[in-house]
């Protein structure tokens, strides 16, 4: 996860928000056993005092004698990467898509086509089933190709148009090196396509990244090239989270575009309860996933954008515990544990890509939330992250970066700043904390920068996230 630069505002779910999420059932409690919600892991490797290790040769030889009890397809079938055949409640835009694109089939140029929507809402995976769809009529073949990129991997204008080219290289001497001048390579990919005659189906998955990365000059080599080419054609897909992306671009660009657009609406919890039966249908035994289990992670996934990946994962992950417990049947328990362990992982991602001085900032507002438990003003974080600083010798920064920080780590959703009046003491923010304290701290304490700051760590820790108390009348601590 990458820090942004721009704030937002965080909104805190409602009191009663779990019951409005699709009839969820009581919350288990958290195992207070567990370091961070995990479970432990039967049997252990050893069983206390005077016990024999297994040896590093026999290491895998237990988790794989005992065949899993929960399983009967392939665990593929829960993976992101994996395109069921059905794509339950995005019929409506399989057909939109296939409408775009259906004039390439009569040898006709189709429209370019930008689709829009939140993270996890099925943009990807209706373009892979059309795509699927279109390639398996003996026409297409014939006239159509698809070239698909992620502008995560692929985020400059030189290598995507590289990779384009050298897609329709027939032979080596054919290829674009690298080291030739941009105008070079686009020239020698717009002869390449020319040469094959086809229609190009360009498909930029996180295409704001590349604009973000590039700027938005290779989106006008792309839309305005068919006006140098005689026999191939170029259409674009663009992919996008950003629902404001065009916004940004130059007003040639979005006029050569001439782009439709497609937004996918969040899943709601009904509907991810649907997907997530047609998955569980295909890889799990009968009778082994308890009542509720589909109800949780559909709820938990809905409470955040309605994220059909979410949704699946904490799925998977539920299922893994379980069988790492050796149980015969996935329950809600697990789910909750899933979602801890979940919660957990994405917040250490986060917070080791801070740039250091927002860690060292994060780590005093941690601090002085712990000894609070509650709210802590901005006063009292700039002065515990001026003394981190000196004791890791390091100059401390102006407030006025550290306030820019402060608005970074809000736009993460790792805190909540509420401007509170202080009368004549004027107006300042009062912090709380969104994440858990103690794991957050922990996984501040490993990295390189902060180690020397670390505590002596406790035996076990309890995760409760914020929708498993649903008691919860203000920000959470851990």
């Amino acid at each position: 996860m990458q820090p942004s630069t721009h704030g937002r505002d965080v909104e805190e779910p409602a009191a009663d928000a779990p019951a409005a999420a699709g009839n969820l059932p009581a919350a288990p409690a958290a195992d207070p056993g567990l370091v961070g919600g995990s479970p432990p892991i039967s049997p252990p490797l050893s069983s206390g005092a005077g016990a024999s290790p297994v040896s590093p040769a026999g290491l895998f030889d237990a988790a794989l004698a005992a065949p899993s009890e929960l399983y009967r397809g392939s665990r593929e079938i829960l993976q992101d990467s994996f395109v069921p055949s059905r794509l339950p409640h995005r019929e409506y835009q399989l057909h939109q898509v296939a409408e775009v694109l259906a004039p390439a089939l009569r040898a006709e140029l189709p429209s370019n086509l930008l689709i829009y929507g939140k993270i996890g809402t099925g943009k990807t995976a209706v373009v892979n089933q059309v795509r699927t769809e279109f390639l398996r009529r003996p026409e297409a073949r014939a006239r159509v190709q698809f070239i698909a990129f992620n502008c995560a991997n692929v985020d400059t204008a030189y290598s995507l148009l590289q990779t384009i080219g050298n897609t329709f290289a027939a032979k080596e001497a054919d290829r674009i090196p690298t080291g030739w001048s941009l105008d070079r390579v686009q020239a020698a990919m717009r002869d390449l396509i020319e040469a094959r005659g086809m229609t190009v189906v360009l498909v930029l998955d996180e295409i704001d990244r590349l604009v973000k990365k590039s700027g938005d000059g290779v989106l006008y080599t792309l839309s305005q090239i068919n006006t140098e080419l005689e026999k191939g054609r170029v259409a674009l897909i663009g992919i996008s989270n950003d629902l404001k992306f065009t916004d940004g671009l130059d007003a040639r660009v979005r006029s050569r575009l001439h782009e439709e657009k497609i937004l996918f609406p969040p899943y709601e919890a009904p509907q991810l309860q649907d997907i997530l039966r047609d998955r569980a249908r295909e890889v799990f035994r009968d009778g082994v996933v308890e009542p509720g289990v589909i109800e949780r992670c559909a709820a938990y996934a809905a409470l955040e954008n309605g994220d059909a990946r979410r949704a699946i994962s904490l799925l998977r992950l539920s299922a893994e515990i379980a069988e790492r417990e050796r149980a015969k049947r996935i329950t809600p328990d697990h789910v909750v544990k899933a979602k801890n362990r979940y919660d957990l992982d994405v917040v250490v991602e986060c917070v080791r890509s801070l740039p250091p001085h927002c860690k060292i900032l994060l780590y005093a507002i941690l601090q002085g939330y712990e000894r609070r438990r509650g709210g802590v003003l901005t006063g009292e974080v700039y002065e515990g992250y001026t003394k981190l600083s000196q004791k890791l010798s390091l100059p401390p920064l102006h407030p006025r970066s550290i306030s820019n920080y402060v608005i970074e780590l809000e736009s993460l959703g790792l805190i909540q700043a509420n401007v509170v009046s202080r009368g004549r003491g004027g107006r300042t923010r009062e912090i709380f904390v969104e994440v858990p304290v103690s794991e957050t701290m922990r996984a501040l304490e490993d990295d390189e920068l902060l180690k020397v700051l670390a505590r002596p760590r406790l035996l076990s820790q309890t995760l409760l996230t914020n929708f498993d108390n649903p008691n919860r009348t203000g920000p959470s601590y851990g």
